[in-house]
């Protein structure tokens, strides 16, 4: 098949890319390189099926031209990571919402297959542990900017889930949890490179807040797994999937075991929240998703310990002169 990767020099992006080319399918990258890198994609380069065109999707006609000759889309191109939404709230709501309408509209015609980008930020506030995909979503009060990236996450999902009914157009939403793993930067507050370049330089990780607020890491490449088989499932078409681990971690738990892998000496330093982000931020203590549905519509589920993804960015850190 012929796919289409918006945002295909990303962190996920990229490893998809490579899935795929492994897989025999013929890749497509668009990327504007604003949170992406060509270093991502620059061993793919020359490799029979591999493509790759900077620009951005608004662009309308390129995402059009772009669309009309895939078979498949993965439109992972967006704002990410908190950091960046906090300290750009406007230009990121712009950004989620603006960059899949054109996507979607894109991919009405020939009725393209698409997936759709969301993430686990829409639960919001919930107290209902684990979340699942049928739960209800609570967002904070507008005046806390990071709920601006739920918002327009939750519009993307409204708006392809609107086009399915309306115009038969085939789309999967696919609500990623914390995945991690090899390429991953930490410029954008992502916090398992960010430790591990700590701890591999001997400087203090730094643990916002409590540290005991606890999130579920996924690797990368058991994500890419999960994405490879829903594009060959039919009826996942129109559905929603949690796409991610379910093994809880304390971020003071994780900034330790980094430690420990690194064998480093390096401390652990509480941060204040408000000695970080600037006024509009507030977190959610726990973030836990119900995998079962994706496993039982694929046969599949995110399964790489903890332990396996700090040693993979270790070693990338290692390899690439970063340690």
């Amino acid at each position: 098949m012929r796919v289409l990767i918006t945002g295909g020099a990303g962190f996920i992006g990229s490893h998809l890319a490579e899935a795929l080319l492994e897989g025999n399918h013929e890749v497509f990258v668009l990327d504007d390189l604003s949170t992406g890198s060509i270093d991502n994609i620059a061993h793919l380069k020359g490799k029979p099926g591999f493509h790759y065109t900077i620009d951005t999707v608004f662009n309308d006609s390129l995402v059009a031209e772009m669309v009309d000759r895939a078979d498949v889309v993965f439109h992972l191109a967006a704002a990410v990571g908190v950091k960046l939404i906090m300290e750009q709230p406007s230009q990121s709501i712009l950004t989620n919402i603006g960059g899949t309408e054109n996507v979607l509209r894109a991919a009405i015609p020939g009725k393209k297959l698409t997936f759709i980008a969301s993430t686990s930020e829409v639960y919001g506030k919930a107290t209902k542990l684990p979340f699942n995909e049928d739960d209800d979503l609570v967002i904070g009060a507008t005046k806390n900017l990071r709920w601006s990236y739920a918002s327009a996450k939750q519009l993307d999902e409204f708006m392809a889930l609107a086009y399915a009914r309306d115009s038969a157009l085939p789309v999967v939403v696919l609500r990623f949890f914390n995945t991690t793993g090899p390429r991953q930067t930490g410029r954008y507050g992502m916090v398992l490179p960010n430790f591990v370049q700590s701890a591999l330089d001997g400087r203090p990780l730094m643990v916002h807040g409590t540290g005991t607020q606890s999130r579920c890491f996924g690797h990368v490449l058991d994500v890419v797994e999960a994405l490879s088989r829903l594009m060959h499932l039919p009826a996942a078409q129109g559905q929603v999937f949690n796409i991610g681990t379910d093994q809880e971690v304390t971020i003071r738990s994780l900034a330790e075991q980094v430690i420990a892998l690194t064998g480093s000496a390096s401390p652990i330093q509480m941060i204040p929240y408000d000695q970080v982000y600037p006024v509009g931020f507030e977190d959610m203590m726990r973030r836990l998703p119900d995998v079962s549905k994706l496993q039982a519509a694929i046969g599949f589920r995110p399964m790489r310990t903890l332990q396996e993804i700090i040693t993979d960015i270790i070693a990338e850190k290692k390899a690439s002169g970063l340690a």
